[in-house]
């Protein structure tokens, strides 16, 4: 299986994580979340694996704006509501490698990857 990355071309996490792949030779597809979306099961499927907490993306400016009664109380389905209608809530880049998925990019963690 080819792995997918999704992600949003411009952030710079992302752009590593492209770079690191491309300097390996590791072919890859990349899902833009601005263009392309991203649907309920994939989001369900990753916060199952990892939580919601790692999923979501707390610490950027896209959930720091929202008003406190859409960040407070939150649970997986909230979360997965707030990452449907706005994809640059979730961490970036996933890294999709069929049985698993990696969230986030650290160059050690995809060395040992495609070890």
């Amino acid at each position: 299986m080819t792995p997918t990355l999704y992600g949003i071309p411009n952030c710079d996490t992302v752009r590593k994580a492209r770079t690191w792949l491309e300097g390996r030779g590791v072919d890859y597809v990349f899902h833009d979340y601005k263009k392309a979306g991203i649907d309920r099961a994939s989001l369900e499927q990753w916060c199952d694996e990892h939580g919601w907490p790692v999923v979501l993306n707390r610490a950027g400016t896209t959930f720091r704006k929202l008003p406190e009664a859409d960040r407070a109380e939150l649970d997986q389905d909230r979360a997965i509501a707030l990452m449907l209608a706005q994809p640059s809530m979730i961490k970036r880049p996933v890294l999709d490698l069929g049985d698993r998925r990696i969230v986030g990019f650290k160059p050690e963690v995809y060395e040992a990857a495609f070890a």
